[in-house]
């Protein structure tokens, strides 16, 4: 090779290479690089990694599974074969060799692990490395002359490390600001998220008592009393009512919830006063008095980081907690950290409340003001439907109803000159709503739950819960006087006493959840990573004292899951993705997509686009499929008005939703009020007729008694009893239909086999005992003869 090549070759290098790490040997055009050199450089490069890294060493290490490698596409400019001129063509063979030796290296897996890299991504990154290698037409010059020099015997095989470590960095982004990462997932001192909070001196006055105490009362007559306040609440009908409260006290007062905004003042300006759900509380507006009501969920696993940002951020002179006395100590201790005290009022029940010593046994044995309280829609329909064929009305109210029809039904059951003397429930009863009712009838004490894994498990309820619920029981504005609580089964009634015999546990930690600029600050820095990913990356090197928690991201992340693939700005993916729906509703979660599509396009969701995407009008429901559909096109009609809010000028058309919405609400009411019809209609097995105790024990097993864990029930035996009349013990299939492990359809479908099988037994016996059958054989075969 001429030196003028030479020199055009070392010219067009330049920027690939160091020429000090460069050398011409005599007689020689192979080029080589200074081992020691780029040893040393890579050292004081890991040195640096590896000092980085024990800033954090107090961190927890991140959960490197979630770290998602980013693709690499080859340079198409490439730097033209030079580092091949200047050596020679590399064989792959070779290259392979020389690749797998460097993975086999303990040293370099062990520096790597210095610089962030544990065994996991050290691999991920190696096969990545190694296919990038492999496919390149035209290899780097500087990294084409260190793999000549191995391959020929010049060169260390370490001396791939920076180049791998370089690649590493390339498709895992996070490791070169880890640091930065954790610094903005560092949630260990929240209180000072607040700076307008902190710069006033609070006074907080916690009213603690049982259900049906008037802690609540009393905190809303010094709400009502101040100049200026707002009251935050953890269900949209808690925030109605102290919305009509305030202003039937000629308190002006506004309602803010997720879809709804009313001013009573007619041009729009705010009143001193506003009633919310306390995720929509604002904590930069200076008010009088703040009233955050149920502050024991501050423990919620999804929603206790409302609570939490409303008690350390709320602008307010005093802050009226109320909740359980199983949270005094916690919030005092939350309150040391922001210099504040506690001032503590105790109240005990109003009325007077026995837990029985009977159970109900029957359906049979109800009694005007009675709720019977079950956890699940099938339970509701099938007990609804057995009270109603006794000749008794009944009203129902269950969580997915909209709230006009929740308050419709209450009305229904409190009203005296109304038939309606009995209510059937779920737990949604807990809170929000007014009800005369004289004796709490819990239909069962397991209560469907989603663990952390997301599976279905049954779990017992809890003291907390088993009180919220039984304390509706007596209420002091009620007619009955004194509340009572019992079970529908005998077996269960122990156990009841068993539950409400502890003490509540001790709220010992509050929730919290990343903010939308906590995860675009995450993105900055991650710009090819998913939102899902962002923030479980973001929760793996959150930082969190003894005192929190960061909520469960579960529902956050399905929801952007869904609609990663839409594309849409960081931010307003982030809003779309904090939107409260039901994701167990296929046709809520395709509206969601389909809102986020069409915003995506820049295409306002018009009005009659609604009307067309529901199927506007909609005729009232025949069967319970049609009332459910109903129920989950008023979801829809939230999602868009709680959408609305955040993008008023993709979203216009409020007013002419919420007319319509009123309207569904309206058909709503009309099929739970003809629900009896209804069940009817779709399925007659799904209610039978109500076992009596001893009947229903046989089959289903009882429960072992209470550990002091948790309570463990005795496995229920699913042997189905055969008979003359029935395929199976019509009590057990109610129970699994009921529990959710089994559809109608399912047990439709298992009807259907069981006859075809007894068809065949009737057919083997036919076979083993012919003689039952003689004279029929006898006819067949003088028929056969003619």
């Amino acid at each position: 090779m001429s030196v003028n090549r030479c020199l055009n070759l070392f010219s067009r290098l330049g920027r690939h290479i160091n020429p000090r790490a460069v050398r011409i040997t005599a007689g020689s055009s192979h080029v080589s690089s200074e081992s020691a050199l780029l040893h040393s450089e890579h050292r004081a490069c890991s040195v640096l990694c590896c000092r980085s890294v024990s800033n954090s060493s107090s961190s927890k290490p991140p959960d490197t599974s979630l770290f998602v490698p980013v693709s690499l596409k080859p340079d198409p400019s490439g730097d033209g074969g030079v580092g091949a001129e200047l050596t020679q063509p590399l064989e792959k063979s070779e290259l392979l060799k020389v690749l797998n030796r460097f993975y086999r290296r303990k040293e370099m897996q062990k520096l790597a692990a210095d610089s962030g890299l544990d065994a996991r991504l050290f691999h991920q990154a190696f096969i990545s490395f190694r296919k990038y290698i492999l496919e390149l037409t035209n290899i780097p010059a500087d990294l084409h002359i260190i793999l000549s020099d191995i391959c020929y015997g010049a060169g260390h095989i370490d001396d791939i490390y920076p180049y791998f470590m370089r690649h590493a960095k390339q498709i895992f982004p996070m490791l070169d600001c880890m640091d930065d990462l954790r610094k903005i997932s560092d949630l260990r001192v929240p209180a000072n998220w607040y700076p307008e909070a902190r710069a006033i001196q609070r006074k907080i006055i916690f009213h603690a008592g049982p259900t049906n105490s008037g802690k609540t009362y009393h905190a809303i007559q010094r709400y009502l009393a101040a100049k200026t306040g707002v009251y935050c609440g953890p269900l949209k009908l808690l925030a109605h009512e102290i919305f009509e409260k305030s202003n039937n006290a000629d308190v002006p007062c506004d309602l803010v919830t997720g879809e709804e905004r009313t001013f009573v003042d007619l041009e729009g300006r705010a009143s001193g006063h506003v009633a919310c759900t306390i995720e929509m509380c604002n904590v930069t507006t200076p008010y009088e008095v703040a009233v955050v009501d149920e502050i024991q969920m501050i423990r919620d696993p999804s929603r206790g980081w409302a609570w939490t940002r409303a008690l350390l951020g709320l602008c307010a002179e005093e802050i009226h907690v109320c909740g359980e006395p199983a949270a005094i100590d916690f919030i005092r201790e939350l309150m040391y950290t922001t210099g504040e005290e506690v001032e503590v009022n105790t109240y005990k029940r109003l009325t007077p409340f026995t837990i029985l010593d009977q159970a109900v046994d029957s359906l049979d044995n109800l009694s005007p003001g009675d709720c019977i309280v079950c956890f699940s829609k099938n339970d509701i329909y099938s007990i609804s439907r057995q009270i109603e064929a006794r000749g008794q009305e009944c009203a129902v109210i269950y969580g997915s109803l909209p709230p006009g029809t929740k308050l419709s039904q209450a009305k229904k059951f409190n009203d005296p000159d109304d038939p309606c003397k009995i209510l059937v429930a779920t737990d949604a009863i807990g809170m929000g709503l007014n009800l005369s009712i004289k004796r709490i009838i819990f239909n069962s004490l397991v209560k469907p739950n989603i663990n952390e894994k997301g599976e279905k498990q049954m779990e017992t309820i809890s003291t907390s819960q088993a009180l919220q619920i039984a304390g509706r029981a007596g209420r002091f504005s009620s007619k009955f006087k004194e509340g009572e609580a019992t079970t529908m089964h005998r077996d269960d009634l122990p156990v009841l006493k068993e539950i409400l015999s502890h003490s509540v546990d001790a709220i010992e930690t509050a929730g919290l959840h990343p903010t939308a600029e906590q995860i675009e600050m995450f993105a900055y820095h991650l710009p090819d990573a998913t939102l899902s990913n962002l923030v479980d990356i973001f929760v793996s090197l959150s930082q969190v004292d003894g005192m929190y928690f960061v909520c469960n991201i579960d529902d956050f992340k399905f929801l952007a899951d869904m609609i990663q693939h839409i594309p849409l700005n960081l931010r307003s993916r982030y809003v779309f993705c904090t939107a409260p729906i039901n994701k167990k509703q296929p046709f809520v979660c395709t509206s969601f997509l389909k809102f986020a599509r069409q915003f995506s396009r820049d295409e306002p969701l018009t009005f009659d686009w609604v009307c067309r995407h529901v199927s506007w009008p909609l005729a009232a429901p025949k069967n319970i499929k049609d009332l459910v559909h109903l129920e989950a096109v008023h979801d829809v009609l939230d999602l868009y008005l709680w959408l609305s809010y955040r993008f008023m000028d993709m979203f216009p058309d409020t007013s002419f939703v919420r007319e319509i919405q009123q309207e569904l609400d309206d058909i709503i009411q009309q099929g739970v009020r003809n629900i009896t019809r209804l069940i009817k209609a779709t399925d007659p097995t799904i209610a039978p007729p109500l076992q009596t105790q001893s009947s229903r024990r046989r089959q289903t097993g009882t429960y072992n008694g209470a550990t002091s864990s948790g309570y463990l029930f005795g496995r229920k035996s699913l042997r189905g009893q055969r008979g003359s009349g029935e395929m199976i013990d019509s009590s057990l299939a109610s129970r699994l239909v009921r529990d959710g492990l089994l559809t109608p359809e399912l047990l439709q479908q298992l009807q259907k086999e069981w006859s075809k099988d007894k068809k065949q037994e009737m057919s083997n016996q036919s076979a083993l005992h012919p003689d039952d059958n003689n004279n029929d054989t006898k006819g067949k075969k003088k028929k056969k003869k003619k």
